[in-house]
């Protein structure tokens, strides 16, 4: 691993800063990246929500908004900026009216602060090791050229997301809809290296690793595991590219897990590490971080939390609305195509309903391309607005006959919201 300043990275990722720019991305250093002094007050006023360990440096381009607070980073276009250490960054609605996410908006979600900046790919490893018969060590190459290449659309959704929403509100980062994204992701099977190495009897869990790190040590190492059944399952990828390109940086380059289906904590980015285990993982951010009352729906009430949780994992089935944008004023008499996406954790989506009247009758949407039960299924509803106030709703249900909930579930760590959601349009 190898870390650069700025200066460096921005040349490394054919980025351009004029004098002006790199004088306000200028900053203190710590590990190698570089603080952007002009997010310093929202970092500050965000740190304390950030749902995640550790502080460190990162380097951002304000974009001129009158929203909320945009960002840009080296390879990235302008994302909705949450906090700068680590990096979060949210994509803008108006990116998920296509059935993949471009790779320059989708979101960023690290949990520590120290982040590979460049990997110097002639000495990086994915390592395999623990209760095997035989330790591996893969370049990119490798991986590229010795296993047989598999690809799958799915989407990569925050566990958080929607989390702004939840009331009584919970501290962590503040996402509105848009920390998620729908990819084709191309890499090997995990179970094909698992099976390279070689599993010895008594294997139970497999723990993953990548390059990022704490700033202090008494922060714990963010390490995942998925049980060994999981971790064979032939869906579960490594990752080398998205969406026909190499992952970003800021995306997990050069390589990171796929568990499709499964909520974005176990897609541990730029993977370095890979542990066989012959009994349970108790590491932090599976026996303490992202667990969710074990409960069907996930749910609890604020004056009582439930003291049986359980490590988050597959998601729930869900519909956003993503045209009409949140505030955004139609015109009465003109024919407007509402938008919007659903997906769930891997059944698939058997049919989306749209109201236009606060929920007092619905009508199916026309769903669009099916690009595999991990995937986004877009879908749309020719709407003829009259003029006056207006409040859409959108279900969705999945193959397995799942659908979304009238009422809004808790939890203390605002996770897997999957409501019914609303939208109040204006048309004049």
């Amino acid at each position: 691993m190898n870390f650069q300043p700025l200066a460096q990275i921005a040349n490394h990722l054919g980025t351009q800063f004029d004098r002006r720019m790199f004088l306000r991305l200028s900053g203190a250093v710590t590990g190698g990246a570089v603080l952007s002094a002009c997010n310093r007050s929202q970092r500050s006023k965000q740190e304390a929500a950030a749902n995640g360990a550790g502080q460190g440096n990162a380097a951002a381009e304000p974009a001129a908004s009158s929203g909320p607070e945009m960002a840009r980073y080296p390879e990235k276009t302008d994302l909705i900026l949450l906090t700068d250490r680590p990096p979060q960054l949210e994509t803008p609605l108006k990116y998920f009216q296509t059935d993949i996410t471009p790779n320059e908006a989708f979101f960023v979600r690290w949990h520590l602060a120290v982040i590979p900046l460049s990997v110097d790919l002639q000495k990086f490893r994915l390592h395999v090791g623990g209760h095997v018969d035989h330790e591996q060590s893969f370049s990119l190459d490798d991986l590229k050229n010795k296993f047989d290449p598999v690809s799958i659309t799915a989407v990569n959704q925050c566990s958080g997301n929607s989390r702004s929403f939840f009331e009584p509100r919970v501290p962590g980062g503040q996402w509105q809809n848009g920390a998620m994204g729908n990819a084709k992701w191309t890499g090997v099977r995990l179970s094909d290296l698992l099976d390279k190495a070689g599993l010895k009897d008594g294997a139970v869990d497999v723990t993953f690793q990548g390059l990022d790190g704490p700033v202090i040590p008494q922060t714990p190492t963010f390490v995942k595991s998925l049980s060994l059944d999981k971790a064979k399952d032939r869906d579960v990828i490594v990752a080398y590219a998205i969406n026909d390109q190499p992952l970003p940086m800021l995306n997990g380059f050069p390589i990171r897990l796929i568990v499709p289906g499964w909520f974005a904590t176990y897609w541990v980015k730029s993977l370095t590490e890979i542990n066989v285990l012959d009994k349970k993982f108790d590491g932090f951010w599976m026996a303490k971080a992202y667990r969710v009352p074990n409960d069907p729906d996930a749910s609890e009430h604020p004056g009582h939390l439930d003291p049986d949780t359980v490590p988050i994992n597959k998601m729930f089935v869900r519909s956003l609305i993503v045209r009409p944008e949140p505030g955004e004023r139609v015109a009465a008499g003109q024919a407007f195509e509402i938008q919007g996406v659903a997906f769930d954790g891997g059944s698939g989506i058997s049919k989306v309903e749209v109201s236009t009247d606060g929920g007092k009758s619905w009508d199916a949407a026309k769903l669009g391309d099916d690009l595999g039960k991990y995937s986004f299924r877009r879908w749309r509803f020719d709407w003829s607005p009259t003029p006056g106030s207006h409040q859409i709703q959108v279900r969705a249900t999945s193959n397995d006959g799942q659908t979304q909930s009238e009422k809004p579930k808790w939890n203390r760590s605002g996770y897997a919201r999957n409501v019914v959601e609303q939208m109040d349009v204006t048309v004049s």
